[in-house]
């Protein structure tokens, strides 16, 4: 069992690289870019980068208008891209930087997949289940553990929601 990454980083239990937190508001910002993309398309802007050892290897924005795939989550297409490239179904490791907290099925995903982290900016009070509706990673049932942060360029991300939604009303 190798105790360091490939970048000769310590890691937890020859598993998980230790959390680097440095980039955190880079890496949100690499979301906010993408959320715009969706934006621009009628999308609501939700934008998802997923890291591993410091590279960003999946990006996504909300499209289930545009894809008509009622999945197409920022989330889900960020960790679809990992996956592919990973060429693993897991991807331990990682952390998933996201513009709004995570929805029932995000939250499930990030479990199936073993995303180490979440890092969100905005609460999602009508259906975000990492703390506005509950607290989905804290239940016992789940066979893996998400360590969780929120309020990453938080502002930032509500005051992009709540333009998108306001321009919506008035069109």
């Amino acid at each position: 069992m190798r105790l360091t990454n490939s970048k000769g980083h310590p890691t937890v239990k020859g598993l998980a690289p230790v959390i680097d937190r440095s980039r955190d508001r880079e890496f949100m910002r690499e979301a906010m870019a993408l959320a715009e993309q969706g934006a621009a398309l009628g999308e609501v802007p939700v934008g998802a980068v997923l890291v591993l050892e410091g590279q960003i290897i999946g990006r996504g924005f909300n499209q289930p208008i545009t894809a008509h795939d009622p999945s197409a989550h920022a989330e889900m297409v960020a960790i679809r891209e990992a996956a592919a490239a990973a060429g693993n179904y897991r991807l331990p490791g990682s952390t998933l930087y996201v513009t709004l907290e995570p929805c029932s099925m995000c939250a499930g995903l990030l479990v199936h997949a073993r995303i180490q982290r979440l890092v969100y900016a905005a609460t999602e009070p009508k259906s975000g289940v990492v703390v506005s509706r509950g607290e989905f990673f804290a239940q016992d049932f789940l066979n893996h553990k998400v360590l969780v942060e929120g309020g990453v360029l938080a502002e930032e991300c509500s005051a992009m929601l709540s333009a998108f939604f306001k321009a919506r009303r008035k069109g």
